[in-house]
């Protein structure tokens, strides 16, 4: 990265969000940042790698919802990404509150140190172009500026903020002050703020001084850095986290770090740059980044098309066609099926408010579910049984726990089982099968170095997953 200077910038991963705007791929726990929508890698480990370079930057540190930390952790290690830390938000503040968590726990060791925040659910096509601009800030971020990368817009978008240019900065060139930051505009507005050519998308992404993000922070919003402050000293380490204080953290004031200081400041610059950006906030972006047939369709997966046109059509294990169709978005997995015109694909998030109003799961988990020991699906449900296949990653075990209500059969159909059933522990093989009576202490682990695969039989009068009494668990849950 050219201009980069020898000291090491801290990246922070900022790995938020609520899984609405890709429903039904994304979920409230499993959302966007998790899943390979534009690689054969999650969007968390590509935001991860881009910033890998150990000459040019530290670990990272990773600010996530406490929910998502074992997935936070266990796509890191499958990367080969160890992080600096991982950080775990009680409750969401939005950005503002976990750029101030970051920088606080930074600048504690390291008050000269360049914060290059980044949301992890972001794509950029351009690495290099991208670390050209880091280039660019971090010479800005000397001059003492607080400084945003601003994407050069291709489109009249309505869907993203704008920033509007302003003078040279003579010691960064290549940067430029803010003249205002502007919101969403209509259609009309958009296409003059094309044309003009002084504006540029608001990325989301910053590269901060530490000390000066957070003397400024206390200019504009002090309640922000005081419950950061107090949460981080009132907050424990747990396994390879740190979790802020609940009662603290909640005091922050729930804005964006764009309202909090970026809109507010006399020291924000902008580098214009295009690096092939998308924040990937809904199905239309992923057809306009997506690989396109002649009749200009994006098809992932089991998919037939015929007089289909302009589609994104995606289809997780399910064979799915679609005839004479065009402009529209269709989307099959497991437990769901969307069909939204493209043009309405922001919408999407309605339905999924509507899916919490009603109380439905299908807004929060996918059929398979993930854990910090592997995963479990569910196959088939009926009066007073429940059919589950779990897979146990290798040397993981559940914990050690009882049930008031259900029994439990487990089959092996894939590696090694050890089963601890109340004083006895049994090695249960490939074709084999064990049974848990009501009541029973029992933990099922896996010794062997592949993947265990258990179909599991659940009877009783009541299969709810609150039915669990954990005596000892490895992964701090009980």
């Amino acid at each position: 990265m050219n201009g980069v200077s020898t000291q090491k910038i801290v990246p922070v991963l900022l790995s938020g969000g609520s899984g609405s705007r890709l429903w039904p791929l994304s979920r409230e726990l499993y959302p966007k940042q998790f899943l390979p929508l534009c690689s054969d890698r999650s969007m968390l480990q590509d935001t991860a790698l881009r910033v890998g370079n150990a000459v040019a930057f530290t670990a990272p540190l990773v600010v996530c919802n406490q929910e998502h930390r074992f997935l936070v952790a266990e796509q890191l290690r499958q990367s080969g990404v160890a992080p600096r830390g991982i950080v775990l938000e009680p409750v969401g503040r939005n950005t503002a509150a976990a750029c101030a968590v970051a920088a606080l726990n930074i600048a504690a060791t390291d008050p000269d140190a360049l914060l290059l925040v980044l949301p992890a659910d972001h794509q950029i096509r351009d690495v290099a172009a991208f670390h050209e601009a880091i280039g660019v800030a971090v010479r800005a971020a000397r001059t003492d500026r607080l400084v945003t990368f601003g994407i050069a817009p291709t489109v009249p978008e309505t869907g993203y903020g704008y920033i509007r240019r302003g003078g040279f900065l003579n010691d960064a060139d290549g940067a430029f002050a803010v003249a205002a930051f502007v919101e969403k505009p209509t259609l009309e507005v958009a296409k003059g703020y094309l044309a003009d050519g002084g504006y540029a998308w608001n990325s989301g992404m910053f590269l901060f001084p530490a000390a000066l993000l957070l003397a400024e922070l206390e200019r504009h919003a002090p309640a922000v850095v005081a419950a950061g402050r107090e949460a981080l000293e009132k907050g424990v380490s747990d396994l390879d986290f740190f979790r802020l204080d609940t009662d603290a953290f909640a005091k922050a004031p729930g804005i964006s770090i764009d309202y909090a200081v970026m809109e507010r400041t006399d020291r924000a610059a902008v580098v214009p740059c295009d690096i092939g950006w998308t924040d990937v906030g809904a199905w239309s972006a992923l057809w306009d980044v997506g690989v396109k047939d002649d009749q200009g369709n994006v098809v992932v997966g089991d998919v037939l098309l015929d007089g289909a046109r302009d589609c994104y059509v995606r289809s997780d294990n399910h064979l799915t066609a679609v005839v004479g169709v065009e402009n529209a978005v269709v989307v099959v997995v497991d437990d769901a099926v969307l069909v939204a015109d493209r043009d309405h694909a922001q919408d999407v998030k309605r339905i999924v408010d509507r899916l919490k109003a009603s109380g439905r799961g299908e807004s929060v988990n996918h059929r398979k579910v993930h854990r910090p020991w592997g995963a479990y699906q569910s196959l088939h449900t009926g009066e007073r049984f429940q059919v589950k296949s779990l897979t146990i990653a290798p040397g993981s075990r559940l914990s050690l726990q009882k049930h008031h209500h259900r029994a439990e059969h487990w089959v092996v159909v894939n590696g090694t089982a050890l089963v601890t059933r109340d004083a006895e522990q049994v090695l249960v093989y490939e074709n084999q099968s064990i049974y848990i009576p009501i009541g029973t202490i029992h933990r099922l682990e896996n010794p062997g170095k592949v993947p265990l695969t258990i179909i599991e039989v659940q009877s009783g009068s009541y299969l709810g997953e609150d039915d669990i009494v954990r005596l000892e668990d490895s992964y701090g849950r009980n």
